[in-house]
C-alpha cells in the first residue's frame, strides 16, 4: 500500500469513528504496544503466530495490538463507571503468512458497548450501527452464537473433563471433531496411548523400569496425568443420540426466523441450551425494533468457530457475495468472558464490532460507489 492510500485508509477509518461518536459513543485511543503476557493469556497461545513481538528491557514481551478490544475493555474497567459506548479507528497489526498479499499493518474502526444493562438491545445497537455504516457496500450478513454451541457441549452425557477439552477447542474444527469422535467411541485412541495404559494395567507402577527420571515434569504430575488418561479410557461413551443433536446444531444453516424455529425443536432433546435460545429470540426482536429485518440474516450454526476466538455468545460478519475472495467487511460479537478476565472475576458484559477499512474500501471500488 502507497503512502496516499494509507492516508485515504486512515481518513476513512476516522471518518467511520467519528460517525459512531455522532450517534452517541465516546472517541477511545488505546495504547499501540501491550504487554504481551496479558494477550496470551486471553487470547491463547496461538496469538503468537499472528502478532508482531518486542522486547523492552523495562516493560518485558510487548506486541502490536492485533486489534483494539483488549485496550477498549481495558479503558473501560479502569475508569470504573456504568454502562458506556465507545468508539475507535486506527492501525492494528497482523502477521499474514496465508496471504503474504494481504496487508500485515491496517486500519479498523468500531464500536463497543461495555456493561450494557440489555444484552440483547446492545447487540442489535452494535449490528444495526454496523450494518447502516456499511450500507452503500452491499453486504451480506451471516450470525452465529457460540454460547448455543458451549451450552450444547454443556448438556452432554460427559465428565467435566472432556467437557472442558471439547469447549476449549470449540475453535480448532478439526481438533474438536477428533475429540468429539473419540470420546464418542467412534475413533480409537492413539496407539501409543493405548499401549501405556495396557502396561498399566500389567504392571501396575509406570515407573518400575523407567530408568532415570528426565524433564521438567516431577512425579506428582506425571503421575497425575496417567491418573486422568486412565480415567478418560474407563469412562462411557457419548451417547449416539446427543452426539448426532450437537452435529445437527453445528450444520444448522437457514434464515433467522427459521433457524429459531429449529433451535426451539432441538431444545427439546436438548434442554441444556433453552436459556441461549431464549437469548436468540431476544435478539432477533431487538433486531427487529432496530430496523433489521431477521430474514435478511443467515444464521450458520458453526459461525465464528475459526476466526473469533474470544467470542462467547452472539457472533456476527458482513461480507460482500460480488467478493468471495475477500474477508469479512465487519466483523463483531458478545466477549463477556474476556472482561471477566481482565476485571479479576467481576462480570461485565461487552459487545463490539469492528470494520476492516481496507476491505470495505476494495468492496466499493469493485460496486463504484463512494463510501465511507
Amino acid at each position: 500500500m502507497n503512502q496516499t492510500d494509507a492516508l485515504a485508509q486512515a481518513e476513512a477509518a476516522r471518518a467511520l469513528r467519528d460517525r459512531f461518536v455522532a450517534a452517541g459513543a465516546v472517541p477511545v485511543e488505546p495504547d499501540i504496544l501491550m504487554p504481551a503476557e496479558m494477550l496470551i493469556e486471553l487470547y491463547g497461545e496461538d496469538i503468537r503466530a499472528r502478532a508482531y513481538t518486542c522486547a523492552d528491557p523495562l516493560r518485558g514481551e510487548l506486541m502490536l495490538r492485533p486489534d483494539f478490544t483488549v485496550g477498549v475493555a481495558q479503558h473501560h474497567l479502569a475508569k470504573g463507571q456504568g454502562p458506556s459506548r465507545y468508539a475507535y479507528a486506527g492501525p492494528v497489526f497482523r502477521q499474514q503468512e496465508a496471504d503474504p498479499d494481504r496487508p500485515s499493518e491496517y486500519q479498523q474502526a468500531g464500536v463497543e458497548i461495555l456493561d450494557g444493562t440489555d444484552p440483547a438491545d446492545a447487540e442489535a445497537d452494535v449490528f444495526a450501527a454496523m450494518a447502516e455504516a456499511t450500507a452503500p457496500l452491499g453486504l451480506r450478513a451471516a450470525i452465529g452464537d457460540i454460547g448455543l454451541l458451549t451450552a450444547a457441549i454443556s448438556g452432554l452425557t460427559a465428565s467435566d473433563v472432556r467437557k472442558a477439552a471439547l469447549t476449549r477447542h470449540l475453535w480448532r474444527p478439526r481438533r474438536f471433531r477428533a475429540l468429539l469422535d473419540r470420546f464418542a467411541g467412534r475413533k480409537s485412541p492413539p496407539a501409543a496411548r493405548t499401549r501405556l495404559l495396557e502396561t498399566l494395567e500389567t504392571d501396575g507402577d509406570p515407573f518400575s523400569d523407567a530408568g532415570p527420571q528426565i524433564g521438567l515434569r516431577s512425579r506428582e504430575e506425571i503421575t497425575a496425568r496417567l491418573s486422568r488418561l486412565q480415567a478418560d479410557a474407563a469412562e462411557p461413551p457419548i451417547p449416539d443420540r446427543e452426539v448426532a443433536l450437537l452435529e445437527q446444531l453445528l450444520a444448522l444453516r437457514d434464515t433467522a426466523p427459521a433457524a429459531g424455529e429449529q433451535l426451539r425443536d432441538l431444545a427439546v432433546d436438548l434442554p441444556a441450551i433453552l436459556p441461549a435460545v431464549s437469548k436468540f429470540t431476544a435478539r432477533l426482536d431487538a433486531l427487529t425494533a432496530r430496523g433489521v429485518d431477521p430474514g435478511t440474516l443467515e444464521f450458520e450454526g458453526s459461525y465464528g468457530r475459526t476466526t473469533l476466538e474470544y467470542y462467547d455468545g452472539f457472533v456476527f460478519g458482513l461480507s460482500a457475495p460480488s467478493r468471495p475472495d475477500l474477508p469479512s467487511v465487519v466483523t463483531g460479537g458478545r466477549y463477556d468472558a474476556l472482561t471477566r478476565v481482565l476485571g479479576g472475576g467481576a462480570p461485565c458484559r461487552a459487545v463490539g464490532a469492528a470494520v476492516r477499512v481496507h476491505i470495505g474500501s476494495e468492496v466499493a471500488r469493485t460496486r463504484g460507489v463512494q463510501w465511507p
